[in-house]
């Protein structure tokens, strides 16, 4: 077929070589008379019209225009040579040819985890990218993701001749850099593509965005994350109508609000391409999840492992014998509910493994953790120096982008059969398992939505490799009756999150649409809100009051804060942002906080030490750490009194004196009472407690026997000799002649 496809495409350059020296020879030709010149001019008229109709036919009978879903077949050699994907599945093949996808209409299609859902998002980005010239925008949830996705995209972007640009972390350009002629595909994280979207609807360059793609779309239910979604998204469908916007979803029950909201079409298929068998644990008992049982659990078997009792202690849940059932011949993923956690389950399980799991691959052990070593310039964590020997290893948020890619590129190559992570995983970072182990139903302290289940299970499987894959969620008693919720309920319903928090999301982007000046006055407000998943299912979420009381009240409160002017208070004003306002929204700064935080800023700026880290340490403690924060304070007094003379003076400007610090640590080392009885009796400073007589200071303060009053007076001397010592060093440093003096 090969050589038939050829000889067409072969006659058809054959006569083009054959118009071009035609049209040279012509060009070339002497012109004596005006008649010939005419004449002349009309052939070539004639050849060229020739020529651009060859030219036609040759590119409608060429193999290689297109033939890959409308992308060169350069496209598709890189596929199998990149990924190792020769073939598409019929779910993605039907997908990709779907009428809505060829018109360039809105698109949602939800499908399993481990399904294949990424190919088809990144075939249409490359179309878009390399066909209509367009830059196109990824959004996925979690930075671990960008990253993975800026490397499996970044060797794609050199053969094709675009840009991968990341959005993640501290790393984008807002707006981004415009390219002649390059095309740029932005892979972004949530918050950073918000971001994005408002830097080029700024500059007026929003038109230049052909395709967004947005990863795990039924996050639009996931609290303030979920609100940004939202304004992201109804920001493209409002200032631009030739963007497209393709959403991946998991299974939704309530499907048609978000079409709705994105003008979309829907695609569903419950294609997975390796069989998925879920189980629960159950005490030392296992069973299998079947929704058509009235109790959703059917006995399947009893766990087959002899515990002595000082390894039962240890391992209550049998998370021992789950694993050694599978590992080291086949692969197994354990999600734990916290980082701790899934440090603390590879080192137990090591604990208990035979020396036989050393001998496997030894030599590529010791390179994966020579080069984990190389990464952390000589320094390594000492729970994956025990773990990795024995092929197991942790993966979560705490290991650095370069110690991620190694553990990941080893369980990927079989060196490592074990990873204990975190949901993160989870949520799309391709690494399947032969068995996947839920550690508990929760994520932190939070009981785990269908979505997550779905999720982490969804990971068990490997295509090409396993016929079946496994799935145990570990329980306790006290959870049994939610986990048949979680595993056998119908799918879930997604709803819009601008009203969550009293409304917090909705006052965000009513103050980002004014700064941007997407709207200027109420009516374009009331237009543009129209276009919201909010409006759509406003009759669930505005039950108190309607929606657009709801976005007068919010109009309101930011005139109140300052952050807007030209409300009905102030009638053909059109409405604008004030300072603190642009401030506010260009930082995306919480409404909460950005009055206060401004207040903090400008007394941070009274007390400025050039000299000093000390004032950063203030400057970006965020707001919502304060309720976590316990401190010790004798320890917070002792470091205080270290502190130079300059560095104190700001500390007492920022509202933290060395008295409060006094009265704090006396507070704890006795009682809050006895500190305001010293502070009272004339012991208002270390230095007062440090110079007092005990006998006395017994006598003088009621209830305060002799033994305690020695404690007092002797951890103020302290605390007085230290910060002696500390001036002491400073001064012999001014007065040490000069090692360099000439």
């Amino acid at each position: 077929s090969g050589g038939k496809a050829s000889r067409p495409t072969h006659r058809c350059r054959n006569i083009m070589d054959q118009l071009k020296r035609t049209m040279v020879g012509n060009a070339a030709a002497p012109s004596s008379l005006s008649r010939t010149i005419m004449l002349k001019e009309a052939v070539v008229s004639e050849e060229i019209s020739v020529a651009m109709q060859t030219i036609e036919t040759a590119s409608a009978e060429t193999t290689d225009l297109g033939p890959f879903f409308g992308l060169p077949t350069k496209v598709k050699d890189l596929m199998y040579s990149l990924r190792g994907i020769k073939n598409l599945y019929a779910w993605q093949e039907t997908c990709l040819n779907l009428e809505c996808i060829q018109a360039r209409k809105n698109l949602i299609y939800s499908l399993p985890t481990s399904g294949g859902k990424t190919l088809v998002a990144e075939i249409l980005i490359l179309r878009e990218l390399l066909c209509r010239r367009k830059d196109c925008l990824f959004i996925l949830p979690y930075i671990s993701l960008v990253q993975e996705k800026v490397r499996g995209l970044a060797s794609f972007g050199l053969e094709l001749d675009f840009m991968v640009e990341e959005y993640a972390g501290s790393k984008g350009k807002f707006p981004p850099l415009k390219r002649r002629s390059k095309s740029s595909l932005y892979i972004a994280t949530i918050e950073k593509a918000h971001s994005l979207v408002n830097s080029l609807i700024e500059a007026g360059r929003l038109e230049n965005l052909g395709l967004v793609v947005v990863d795990e779309l039924h996050m639009l239910g996931d609290g303030s994350r979920g609100a940004v979604i939202e304004m992201t998204l109804a920001k493209v469908l409002y200032m631009s109508k030739t963007t497209q916007i393709i959403g991946m979803s998991a299974t939704l029950g309530n499907i048609r609000d978000l079409q709705e909201f994105l003008r979309a079409e829907n695609y569903t298929n419950d294609f997975r391409p390796v069989q998925l068998q879920e189980y629960v644990k159950l005490q030392d008992t296992i069973y299998e999840v079947d929704p058509k049982e009235e109790e959703c659990f059917r006995f399947s078997r009893v766990l087959n492992f002899k515990y002595s009792s000082s390894m039962q202690k240890l391992d209550p849940d049998h998370i021992i014998a789950l694993v050694t059932e599978v590992i080291p011949k086949n692969s197994c993923l354990v999600f734990c509910p916290t980082k701790k956690n899934c440090e603390n389950v590879v080192g137990l399980i090591c604990k208990y493994l035979k020396e036989d799991f050393l001998k496997q691959r030894k030599e590529e052990k010791a390179l994966l953790l020579r080069d984990l070593k190389e990464s952390g310039n000589g320094s390594m964590c000492p729970v994956l120096r025990r773990t990795i020997p024995f092929g197991l290893a942790y993966h979560h948020s705490g290991l650095t982008s370069e110690e991620r890619k190694l553990v990941e590129q080893a369980y990927s190559d079989g060196v490592l059969c074990l990873l204990a992570c975190t949901s993160t995983l989870a949520a799309g970072i391709n690494l399947p398992a032969r068995r996947v182990i839920l550690r508990s139903p929760y994520v932190a302290t939070d009981f785990l939505k269908r979505s997550q289940y779905k999720q982490m299970v969804g990971r068990a499987g490997r295509a090409g490799i396993d016929s079946v894959g496994e799935s145990i969620l570990v329980l306790q008693d006290k959870d049994t009756h939610m986990a048949r919720s979680l595993v056998c309920a119908p799918t879930e319903n997604c709803y819009s999150n601008l009203m969550r928090d009293d409304g917090k999301g909705l006052l965000s982007l009513l103050l980002s649409l004014i700064g941007l000046k997407i709207t200027t006055s109420m009516d374009q407000v009331r237009a543009f809100l129209s276009g919201t998943l909010l409006y759509v299912q406003q009759e669930q979420l505005c039950a108190d009051r309607s929606l657009w009381e709801a976005v007068q009240r919010c109009v309101q409160l930011l005139e109140d804060r300052g952050l807007i002017t030209g409300t009905e208070r102030s009638q053909g004003h059109p409405l604008q942002v004030t300072k603190l306002g642009r401030a506010t929204y260009k930082g995306s700064v919480d409404l909460t906080y950005s009055k206060v935080l401004y207040q903090d800023l400008t007394k941070g700026l009274d007390g400025l030490l050039l000299n000093s880290y000390l004032h950063l340490a203030y400057l970006v403690t965020p707001y919502e750490m304060l309720s976590q924060c316990k401190p010790d304070w004798m320890t917070y007094l002792r470091q205080f009194t270290l502190l130079s003379p300059a560095e104190q003076r700001m500390t007492t400007a920022i509202g933290v004196p060395e008295s409060f610090l006094v009265r704090q640590a006396a507070g704890q080392t006795v009682r809050k009472s006895r500190a305001k009885q010293l502070y009272n009796a004339g012991y208002k400073t270390p230095s007062h407690l440090a110079s007092a007589d005990p006998a006395v200071l017994s006598k003088t303060i009621e209830n305060l026997y002799k033994k305690q009053a020695h404690q007092i007076v002797a951890s103020a001397r302290m605390l007085v000799n230290e910060k002696a010592a500390a001036l002491q060093e400073e001064v012999d440093d001014l007065l040490m002649v000069p090692l360099d003096l000439p």
